[in-house]
Order: structure tokens, then sequence, then C-alpha cells
């Protein structure tokens, strides 16, 4: 005889369990409960590479620009070291070509003072007078291109940076330091004295 009790409970069991459900599976976990490989902590770690792979970029960033600046400034810095060095050396190079015409000059003066004596004295032969004067025409043309100029004396105040008193006289038609004379002419080199006027200085 049929066990019907048995059965009818099987028939009230199945009909109680969830359509699309099978007694044989497993529950669903519930929600939000932690499942292992879940894709949302895979994210989250990589993330947390990423920003530290950014980190790391940032700081070589910024160590190469500390470099950088670094760099630059060492630079700038020999540039214009090398600015120094350069107008240093063109200034003593000019200075050195200065005081070689400035010396050259110096050894011709006396040249001059000759032939400025010599146009001054009388002649009878002309030819001869006229060829002193050309050699003396010659010398100041010289003394003019290399920049030479004489020194302002007669009728100037006596100035001691550029006229050297040998003299000295009361006059009281002259006014007070004024040089009434001059025995030897100075000259200049631009600003550089080459050589004194020798003057006499009234009052």
């Amino acid at each position: 005889m049929p066990n019907t009790n048995r059965d009818e409970t099987r028939n009230e069991a199945l009909e109680e369990t969830p359509e699309g459900f099978s007694p044989d599976e497993k529950s669903p976990p519930a929600d939000g409960a932690p499942q292992d490989g879940a894709p949302g902590e895979e994210r989250a770690g990589e993330a947390d590479a990423v920003q530290a792979r950014l980190a790391a970029l940032e700081k070589t960033v910024e160590d190469l620009q500390q470099q950088l600046l670094a760099e630059k400034d060492k630079f700038l810095r020999l540039a214009a070291e090398y600015d120094n060095f350069r107008k240093r050396t063109l200034r003593e190079r000019e200075s050195l070509s200065t005081d070689a015409r400035a010396d050259t000059i110096a050894q011709l003066l006396p040249v001059y003072d000759n032939l400025a004596l010599a146009v001054t004295q009388p002649c009878s032969d002309e030819a001869y007078f006229k060829g002193i004067q050309m050699i003396m025409a010659q010398l100041e043309e010289i003394f003019r291109k290399l920049g030479v100029t004489e020194i302002p004396a007669l009728g100037e105040s006596f100035d001691p940076n550029r006229h050297n008193a040998v003299m000295h006289v009361e006059d009281p038609e002259q006014g007070q330091n004024v040089v009434v004379a001059e025995f030897q002419k100075g000259f200049m080199l631009g600003d550089r004295i080459i050589r004194h006027s020798i003057v006499k200085v009234a009052n």
C-alpha cells in the first residue's frame, strides 16, 4: 500500500520553495557580504598603485625642476663672470694701448719743442724755413690723429692738475691766479696728462 503521507509532505515542501530555486542550490549571499576576488577590491588596488606612481612621478619632476634651476643659476653666474672678464680685458687692452701711445708721444715732445722754437726764429733762407714749417705741420697732424690736444694755458685760471707754475708775479691788471705766460706747452691724450704746461701765474 503506497505511503500517501510522505508524498503529500513532499508536495507541500515543493509548493513552499521559491520559483526557480532548487533545494540543492546554495543560498545567495546577503547584500554587502564580502566575496573572494570581487571587482571592487581589484579596482581599489589599481587606484592605489596609480596614485603611488603619480606621486613618484611628481617627486621626480620636482627634483628635475630643482636641478634645472640650479644649473640655470650656474649658467647665469658663469655668463656674468665671462662678461665681467671680457669688459675687464677690454679696459686693460685699451689702457695698455693708451700707455703705449702716451709714452711714444712723450718721446716726441722734445722734437716738437725744438721745431716750435725753430719756427719762431728769424731765417733768411725761405726754402729752409718753409721746410721747418712743413715738418711742424706734419707732426701736429700726427698728434691730432692720435688724439693729442694742447692744454689751454695763457689767460686761463691756474689749474694744478694741468699747469706747473714755476713763477709768480703780482699784477693788479690781471685777475686772481691767472696764467700770464707759458714757457712750455702741455699736452693731453684724451683725459690723460702727458705733460703739464709750465707757466707763470699772476696774483
